[in-house]
């Protein structure tokens, strides 16, 4: 299926107007260790702009303070207090985990204790390094997890075997058959698509005006905040919409830039957003 700005009228949907934060997505977002701080904060940043109503980020203590300069908004501990990171676990809805992780001896024991304690009513959404993590430890998902991977070919090639000269619709979706029923996989490249169970959704936009850094955190913080809202629709389908609608808008953008930056995406979310209710 070849996915288009309709799809986004079908997913997007006005708030009622009898509903609080708690209705729009409990979000932890884990990352951000030195040197990467600026990741987390994007990641952040989308979520929160494409209205996930509470967002929490575990990252450096040395970063909560660049990630409230910049985003009042979110919530932030060290990721040091461990009575606090096991609270916060199991008190969201949706945990991202990946960006700006690094793969680190302490990058490793927080990703060991997610994929410990995570329950399968969750969704868990691994991006960036939380990928390679998993590639290299060969950690099992729970059987029924809800899982969203979204690596780029290279990751790809990491987890699944695949090289990426081999990486095809179908050689895709055979490879996606070793991970639980429910796994999602946003396969990015310079065509995204996006795989769950026999159904192919491909993203008809995009372009490299997107290739710089933050691009990936940028769109995995949209799927995180996406997948706490719009509860009339299935989780892939708010998946694509937030794949999609991250490519959309660096398509508009990029009609009088010859860069997107993701942070600028970030600042159009609710306007587009508005646009496709």
């Amino acid at each position: 299926m070849i996915i288009t700005q309709e799809f986004l009228r079908q997913v997007i949907t006005e708030r009622k107007r009898a509903s609080h934060k708690g209705d729009y997505g409990r979000l932890l977002l884990i990352g951000g260790l030195y040197p990467y701080g600026g990741a987390i904060i994007m990641a952040a940043k989308a979520a929160v702009y494409s209205g996930a109503g509470l967002v929490t980020v575990a990252t450096e203590k040395d970063n909560i303070g660049p990630l409230h300069a910049q985003l009042p908004e979110a919530m932030a501990f060290s990721v040091d207090d461990h009575d606090l990171f096991l609270h916060h676990i199991r008190a969201a809805e949706i945990i991202l985990i990946g960006s700006g992780l690094s793969e680190n001896s302490k990058a490793e024991t927080l990703f060991d204790t997610v994929m410990k304690e995570v329950s399968e009513e969750q969704v868990l959404i691994l991006d960036g390094s939380a990928l390679n993590l998993m590639a290299k430890g060969k950690k099992q998902v729970k059987k029924g997890q809800n899982l969203v991977l979204t690596p780029h070919q290279k990751e790809w090639e990491r987890l699944s075997g695949l090289a990426i000269e081999n990486q095809n619709l179908q050689t895709n979706r055979e490879a996606l058959g070793r991970f639980p029923d429910s796994t999602l996989l946003v396969a990015k490249s310079h065509a995204t698509n996006i795989f769950y169970q026999d159904q192919i959704f491909q993203i008809d936009a995009g372009g490299p005006y997107q290739a710089t850094g933050g691009m990936g955190d940028t769109l995995a913080g949209i799927i995180a905040g996406f997948s706490g809202q719009f509860p009339d629709v299935t989780l892939a389908q708010r998946v694509v919409a937030a794949t999609y609608l991250h490519s959309y808008i660096a398509d508009q953008l990029a009609r009088d830039n010859y860069v997107v930056l993701p942070s600028v995406i970030c600042e159009q979310i609710p306007y587009w957003m508005k646009k496709w209710c």
